[in-house]
This record gives C-alpha cells, structure tokens and sequence, in this order.
C-alpha cells in the first residue's frame, strides 16, 4: 500500500494513538498490545528517519527535522523501557504515560510543522513516490526491537541532527552520543 507520504504518516499516528487507548482501557491486552505498539513505532520512526526526514530537510525544513529526530531518540529509550517492564506493575504505568505524553507531543509537533511543510514544497508526485519509499522501508523495519539500532541506523539519526564524526564513532558511542543530543 502507498500514498501520499502526509497521508501515511498521519494515519500511522492514529494507529498508535488506538494503541495507546487500548493499553489504558484494557490493561490485561498489556502483554499482546505492548508488541504490536513497540513494532509500528520502531518500524515507523525508522522509516521516517530513512525517507522523510532526508527529503524535509532537503526542502528546508532542517531544525524541525533535527528536533523531530531528537524526540525518536527520546521516545525509542522510553519504548525500551516499556517493553521491558513487566505490563501489571507501577512502573509499567508510569512508563506508559511517559511515553504516551512524548508521542502524542511530537505527533502534534509534526502535524503543524513538518507535514504541512512537506506538502507545500513537495508536489504530488514527489510525495507519492515518498509515500512509497516510506512503506516499503517502514515494512523493511517491522520487528524490529527499541534500542536495537544498526550503526548505519544510527548514522543516518546522527546526520538527521546535524551531528558530525559519526562515521568515525563505534556504535555504542554514537548511540550515548545521539541520546546526549536528545536530553
């Protein structure tokens, strides 16, 4: 399935937005939702960091495309942590509400920023071809686990920031570098 890449992204934001409601008002689907929620947005923000944020920020669009990398980073730890506690506790509550405050922050953020940027410099053409890479690399990265970035991954997060020397880094220190820049 492709699209317009506007379309497919936004779309992906309700899929997760029904994620998030489900795990709050059914919290024994905890242990099947918390899956299937980690896959779309790992696959997702992938796919993204991959396909759209390189042509935003070809179109201009640099500091939202920094800042919208940032808040992945910052999500990806949280979604790790979610992912890792156990789905009756405190702490998976509170990992949930941390987590679903930070996306639903950046979701609104893209939505009046780098979308409609994306729409008004991009033509229909270029956003269906977009559209396409996008779902073809989002499904690439499906099952794909949080923290479990390759170091091309990570250098691809790095140049989304405007971080320098990546390709010189091993990966476990672009990775702390990378979450330094996001805290």
């Amino acid at each position: 399935m492709s699209g317009d890449v506007v379309d497919l992204i936004m779309q992906d934001h309700r899929e997760v937005e029904r994620l998030f409601d489900k795990l709050k008002e059914f919290p024994d689907t905890r242990p099947m939702v918390t899956p299937v929620l980690a896959a779309l947005l790992v696959a997702h923000s992938r796919a993204e960091e991959a396909q759209v944020y390189p042509a935003a920020k070809d179109s201009g669009d640099t500091e939202e495309v920094a800042h919208s990398q940032e808040e992945h980073t910052q999500a990806e730890v949280m979604l790790k942590r979610l992912v890792e506690a156990d789905p009756e506790s405190a702490g998976y509550e509170e990992i949930l509400d941390e987590l679903e405050d930070a996306v639903k922050h950046h979701v609104e953020e893209e939505e009046s920023t780098v979308l409609p940027h994306m729409k008004e410099h991009l033509d229909e053409k270029q956003r269906m071809e977009l559209g396409k890479a996008f779902t073809d690399s989002r499904a690439e990265h499906l099952g794909e686990r949080p923290g479990e970035a390759t170091k091309e991954e990570l250098e691809l997060q790095a140049h989304n920031v405007g971080l320098t020397g990546a390709s010189g880094m091993g990966k476990a220190e672009l990775a702390k570098k990378l979450q330094a820049k996001a805290s």
